[in-house]
């Protein structure tokens, strides 16, 4: 996958989802001190804040072959959908090649392609230790994502903050949702709906519904919510 390839794959994800997966929200990363590995980010060197040269959308991205073009002061962060499309474009070239069956987790997104084992990939969705765990078994071709307030978080201005970012303020989403997995045709599309149901937040679980895709959530309070066939779950974090 090139970088044009990449980028499209993003604002494709930003306009299918009224832009609440916006690649744009890379310089309110930066100034939330989201500017380097994680493990380096030191809160006392970061300013204060997050400072946008200017307001930014995806619209503003424009792609036209090979050649991209971004305002002046706009800053791209394709990490909402890349790692994503990398998996899909994994498991399809690995299955071609080999001809067999093939998953590939990127970092908890997780493409297949190919003939599937007879009783399914079988999978634990599972966000860390001491969080609700479930056991699902995906079908060939399918594919599952899940995003997390939980992870990648720092301390920013004395205040801890994650990397899922809700474009129209440049602040993190507010943490209604610990965890969103959702299960789709494409690891892109499943991580599309999961990233965009962090940001919506109390409405996600309505849309998500609508769509009629497998989907899990687990709130704040690690209560955790199935929709559409996604297996029952009555449990809660410990």
């Amino acid at each position: 996958m090139n970088s044009s390839q990449a980028l499209r794959a993003a604002l494709t994800a930003a306009d299918r989802t009224d832009g609440d997966v916006d690649p744009t929200v890379g310089a309110a990363l930066v100034g939330l001190g989201y500017d380097c590995d994680l493990t380096l980010i030191d809160d006392a060197n970061t300013p204060v804040g997050a400072v946008l040269v200017r307001p930014a959308e995806w619209s503003m991205v424009t792609v036209q072959d090979r050649t991209v073009t971004v305002p002046d002061g706009v800053q791209l962060d394709l990490g909402a959908t890349a790692k994503a499309a990398a998996a899909d474009q994994c498991a399809w070239l690995v299955a071609k090649d080999l001809g067999c069956g093939v998953l590939v987790s990127l970092g908890g997104d997780i493409a297949t392609a190919g003939p599937a084992p007879a009783d399914g990939w079988q999978l634990l969705v599972q966000d860390g230790a001491g969080e609700p765990a479930c056991r699902v078994s995906l079908p060939a071709g399918a594919a599952l994502a899940t995003s997390s307030t939980l992870q990648r978080r720092w301390i920013h201005a004395g205040r801890q903050v994650h990397h899922v970012l809700d474009p129209r303020s440049g602040r993190p989403a507010d943490p209604i949702w610990r965890t969103v997995s959702v299960a789709a045709s494409s690891c892109l599309a499943a991580n599309t709906l999961t990233t965009a149901s962090l940001v919506r937040g109390h409405a996600a679980a309505g849309w998500l519904e609508k769509l009629g895709l497998p989907a899990r959530l687990v709130d704040s309070g690690g209560w955790v919510r199935t929709i559409g066939g996604w297996p029952d779950e009555p449990c809660r974090a410990a």
